[in-house]
């Protein structure tokens, strides 16, 4: 991995979180460039761009230095967990009338 990819530079340690995390370096880049949203970071000054890849989202923490020069701080992969199924209103309901109903 390279610490100026494609005119964005990536920090040592943006270099190590992509490699522990088995992320390469183009999905960080399409992440920061191509993101399908953004917000404030946690750090002043900084950006988390993210963008989906199905199952995986892929977050990027940049900021512009003193030169206007974009700066990638880190980089991580979350994983959208399967979402539960909810019964329908109707059948919560009753469910929880007759509940209501044993218990007294």
């Amino acid at each position: 991995m390279k610490t100026n990819y494609m005119g964005v530079i990536f920090t040592k340690h943006a270099i190590n979180r992509l490699y522990n995390r088995n992320i390469t370096q183009e999905k960080a880049w399409e992440a920061f460039t191509n993101f399908d949203g953004q917000k404030p970071g946690r750090i002043p000054g900084s950006i988390k761009f993210y963008k989906n890849y199905g199952k995986q989202r892929i977050e990027v923490i940049a900021k512009k230095d003193e030169g206007g020069q974009w700066i990638v701080l880190s980089c991580w992969a979350r994983y959208k967990e399967k979402q539960k199924i909810k019964e329908p209103f109707l059948e919560r309901l009753i469910s929880k009338l007759v509940k209501k109903m044993f218990r007294n």
